[in-house]
Order: C-alpha cells, then structure tokens, then sequence
C-alpha cells in the first residue's frame, strides 16, 4: 500500500502544490482547509492519480480538528507524514498601529491550529514508523523586520517547537522539520496585504520569488529522506533575497 500523507492548507499556495507533487508519485492524500469548493474541486483533479480524502476543517478549532483525525477512514488512518503548512500573515502596520484582532488571528491559526493538529496527529504518526512531522516556519522565525511583530514571533515558535519535539521524539522514529521559506510568491502576500492585489504584485515584480512548487520539491524531498536522517531545519530564500543593514536611527 502506498504511503499517506496529512497535508493542512491544502487548497492553496505551498499546501495545494505539496498535494500535487506527492499525488504525482502516488501518495494517498488527507487534504485540509477552511475552503470545501476548493477541496472537492482538488479532489476532483487529483483522484486519478491517487485516493483522496478531503476535509473542510479550520485547525483553530480543538474539537474539530480532534473529531477528524478520529473518525478518518481506514484506508486512511495510516498517516506518516504530516505537512503542518495551515498559517497566515495579517496586515504590515507597525506594531502600534496593528490590529488586535489581526494579531489573535495569527496566533490561533499559526500556533494553535497548528498545535492541535499536532497533538491530535502524534499517536497515530508513532504508529507508523518511520514517520515525518514538517511545520512550516518562516525566515521570519530567524530575521526580525519592520511590520512582522506577530507574525514572525508565531512563526519563532513553530521553529523551536519543532526543536522541542524532536527532542522529545528522538529514537521514536518519528523526524521532525522546521522548514523556513523567504518569500514566495503565491496567495500569501495578497491575504497580508487584505486582497490588495496591485501591492502584493508589486512586491513580487522582478524579485523571481520562490514558487510553492519549490516548496513542494523541498517538502517531497524531506519526507523521503533515508529513515536514519533528520532534517532539523532548512532555511531557504530566492537568490534575490539577503541580509540588509542593521538599521540605525539616528538622533536630530
């Protein structure tokens, strides 16, 4: 039988091109997001490559997301991988003019969306050994910049997170991966930016930004290194991305 992945955010951006790259080598796919159209439509294009089971599924919610997990089919419940991608940045506002609202958004998707998929997801994934557990972190984890308050601090504790449980995990057999991505260009900055799409386009004019498909590349690749090798984080930019000066202000 084939081997299963659970993959969160799955119909868009990194998460709707790690479908496609594992259900081209025949994977068979727990997909998950907020957007059930997008779901059925992606399972509708995928089924003939591989089985496909969907669900609308918000990963703030505890329950739910511990409902799911329970109550997946058979030929399901094997998962040994999961890809933790669900997340999101709101808004470039310096911290005091930032939205609170913005703010408990990202927490709740990007820390405890996360979470509780985790926790739900680790018995099942110690079962299946050798098993993977990918959570995508951010540069934003690593390199503090004007604007990411929130947002990169959530994305530093799925970083050390992921430390964290491999710590625990080792000699469980079950890996564990912060992957920190630079910027990419896919639905990411057009929900940071509230759709506007003549500034998020901007960003990416002329940068030659890493494409999800990268990412997925990157993601396929982790999960089927050989057992006896942990990946504990990969940061990576576009070639067109680097370290900028430290910033001085200086007194008038």
């Amino acid at each position: 039988m084939s081997n299963c992945v659970f993959i969160t955010g799955a119909t868009a951006g990194f998460g709707l091109a790690t479908a496609k790259k594992f259900a081209q080598h025949g994977w068979r796919l727990v997909l998950t997001g907020r957007r059930e159209e997008r779901l059925n439509e992606l399972k509708a294009e995928l089924s003939s490559q591989c089985e496909v089971h969907c669900i609308a599924l918000d990963v703030r919610d505890s329950n739910a997301v511990a409902d799911a997990i329970k109550t997946l089919p058979s030929a399901f419940s094997d998962v040994s991988v999961l890809v933790n991608n669900a997340g999101l940045a709101l808004g470039t506002d310096p911290c005091y003019e930032a939205s609170l609202s913005d703010w408990h958004t990202m927490i709740d998707t990007n820390i405890t969306g996360l979470t509780n998929v985790t926790h739900a997801l680790l018995p099942t994934l110690m079962q299946q050994v050798p098993a993977t557990v990918i959570n995508l972190s951010s540069i934003a984890a690593n390199w503090p910049y004007p604007g990411s308050h929130v947002y990169g601090a959530s994305k530093a504790f799925v970083k050390q997170f992921s430390y964290n449980m491999r710590s625990d995990l080792a000699g469980k057999g079950v890996r564990v991966t912060s992957l920190e991505p630079g910027m990419a260009e896919s639905e990411f900055s057009l929900v940071r930016f509230k759709g506007d799409k003549a500034k998020a386009d901007a960003l990416y004019k002329g940068a030659n930004a890493i494409t999800p498909e990268d990412i997925a590349d990157i993601i396929y690749w982790i999960a089927n290194q050989p057992a006896h090798l942990n990946i504990n984080s990969l940061e990576v930019m576009p070639n067109s991305q680097a370290w900028d000066n430290f910033k001085v202000v200086k007194e008038s």
